[in-house]
């Protein structure tokens, strides 16, 4: 039988992992189970009683959470020459156009999020292959398609992110950090799980929010009581 390590006793004693907790417990105990010497992120999982491969169940939208993630968002703006300064202005970290296509199509990839306009789209399109497999694809629903660059770089900045139900019906997104105030995990948290809420599928029956996990980088999930956010 393995020996159980100190941190691993400290994380056992620190909460029960069969109860479910309200997400103002489950924030308080996110710091006594992070055993890693870095920031860790704050991720929230949500199971939801949908069936991705339906394309009228599919749940996809964007969240601008209050606090922000606490991450550092590079972003890269591609666009025509009229929008540089615009785009620039708003805080994006790269902005061009055919000589970012060039070193995307290179392989760099060392961002975490592409705004791009319509009219030039069909250039961005062909870098689909390499896009794609990372989540790093421009789309007018997550509003990273726009001809308002500037906007949509500033909103980015603050904290929108953009989130997709997986193929086994599982949102995942990460909400904060382990540092975060409590309450600003709880607020970041509450107002996700808001929007998930308002893009319930009509066709989707039964339980909607079958259950929800809050964990850190490398922490065990925390059940959250669904009925507590009724």
């Amino acid at each position: 039988m393995a020996t159980l390590t100190k941190n691993r006793k400290k994380v056992l004693e620190a909460y029960d992992q069969t109860k479910q907790y309200n997400l103002e417990e489950a924030a308080g105990i996110l710091k006594k189970v992070t055993t890693t010497k870095f920031d860790a992120s704050v991720d929230l999982d949500v199971r939801l009683g949908v069936d991705p491969r339906k394309a009228n169940q599919m749940v996809r939208g964007v969240v601008t959470l209050p606090h922000g993630t606490g991450k550092e968002v590079r972003v890269l703006v591609l666009c025509t020459p009229d929008k540089v300064k615009e785009a620039t202005e708003a805080g994006a970290d790269y902005v061009g156009l055919d000589d970012y296509i060039d070193k995307i199509k290179n392989g760099w990839t060392d961002i975490d999020v592409i705004i791009t306009m319509p009219t030039v789209m069909a250039k961005v399109g062909a870098l689909g292959r390499v896009l794609g497999p990372r989540g790093l694809m421009p789309n007018p629903k997550s509003g990273t398609v726009t001809m308002e660059v500037g906007k949509a770089v500033t909103e980015v900045k603050a904290g929108k992110i953009d989130f997709k139900v997986d193929k086994f019906g599982i949102v995942h997104a990460s909400i904060g950090k382990v540092s975060f105030d409590p309450i600003k995990i709880v607020e970041n948290a509450k107002e996700f799980i808001s929007v998930i809420n308002k893009l319930k599928p009509s066709s989707a029956k039964g339980t909607y929010v079958k259950s929800i996990g809050l964990s850190t980088t490398m922490s065990p999930g925390i059940k959250i009581d669904t009925k507590s956010l009724v």
